[in-house]
């Protein structure tokens, strides 16, 4: 769906100086954007708390917010974006993008400004964890361990290097836990598992597919339990998670709901989108449509 656009839109820009190219220039970004009738206001922020607080304080002053970062910056817009309802644009400056490419939208920041221009819209679905939005992927075992070790430094230093560097580490000391997850059949499984991950989108830790039929845009969320009993089997399963066909192994328990609950013995943090913002118990919900992007 492509709404009528009045001559001259305002664009609230919103830039992580702290992400991975958070220290590019964006003069011709932002030259690129008003010739394509955007008048843009910049605003740099020092911690995500600014960022839909930000939304919420000027959302009568914009038609449209653009983000500049990674997927932990996106991730800080959602509620400000959710609340206001204004669209979304993104210029990918973080590490692994990730929902960056579930869009198609370039890391080239001059052709994503150009899809702003086109003014293409599309409504996506939004996960949300014990009130937490998320747009790629929350979870907990592996990759929560992998975000607590995976510093901002180490991403800006390493870039997705980084990512399997801190894998490695986090692989050579993983225990198993068990876990209950329950979907909105009501049906409790209890698990003995190394991670489990709900995805909304498609694209999680730098490129890797959550299922091979996910969308953004399906009104379901996609989960996977991880229940090996050696883990350096995980090695000869990379090439199938990468492709989102991980379910075809026997070690992989996959479903597919609206919402979800897991708990665990002990509280255990819960990532999502790269940070850590929750634990358990936690309850999983999609909202359908929730959010207003700029897409090719």
């Amino acid at each position: 769906m492509t709404a009528a656009m009045p001559s001259r839109r305002r664009g609230l820009m919103l830039v992580n100086p702290k992400s991975r190219r958070g220290g590019a220039a964006l003069e011709p970004v932002i030259a690129r954007l008003e010739a394509g009738g955007i008048d843009v206001v910049v605003e740099r922020f020092e911690t995500p708390e600014e960022v839909s607080a930000d939304i919420a304080r000027r959302r009568h002053e914009a038609d449209l917010v653009i983000v500049c970062g990674g997927d932990g910056t996106i991730n800080s817009a959602a509620k400000g974006v959710l609340a206001t309802g204004l669209p979304m644009g993104i210029l990918p400056m973080g590490t692994a993008n990730d929902l960056a490419r579930t869009l198609a939208i370039p890391d080239d920041l001059l052709k994503a400004a150009d899809i702003i221009v086109a003014g293409h819209q599309r409504r996506i679905d939004l996960g949300e964890v014990n009130g937490h939005p998320f747009f790629n992927v929350a979870s907990l075992g592996l990759s929560a361990d992998l975000a607590r070790g995976l510093t901002p430094e180490a991403k800006k230093r390493w870039g997705k290097l980084g990512y399997g560097l801190a894998a490695i580490r986090v692989l050579a000391s993983a225990r198993p836990f068990r876990a209950q997850t329950i979907g909105d059949d009501g049906a409790a499984v209890t698990v003995k598992t190394l991670q489990i991950a709900v995805g909304n989108g498609v694209h999680y830790g730098g490129g890797t597919v959550i299922h091979e039929d996910a969308t953004i845009e399906d009104g379901h969320l996609d989960l996977y339990s991880l229940e090996l009993k050696n883990v350096w089997k995980f090695g000869l399963m990379l090439g199938a998670f990468r492709r989102g066909q991980h379910g075809a192994w026997d070690e992989v328990r996959t479903s597919k709901s609206t919402e979800f609950d897991i708990r665990t013995r002990e509280p255990r943090e819960i990532n999502t989108d790269g940070d850590i913002v929750t634990e358990t118990p936690a309850h999983f919900i999609i909202r359908p449509g929730a959010i207003t992007v700029f897409a090719a």
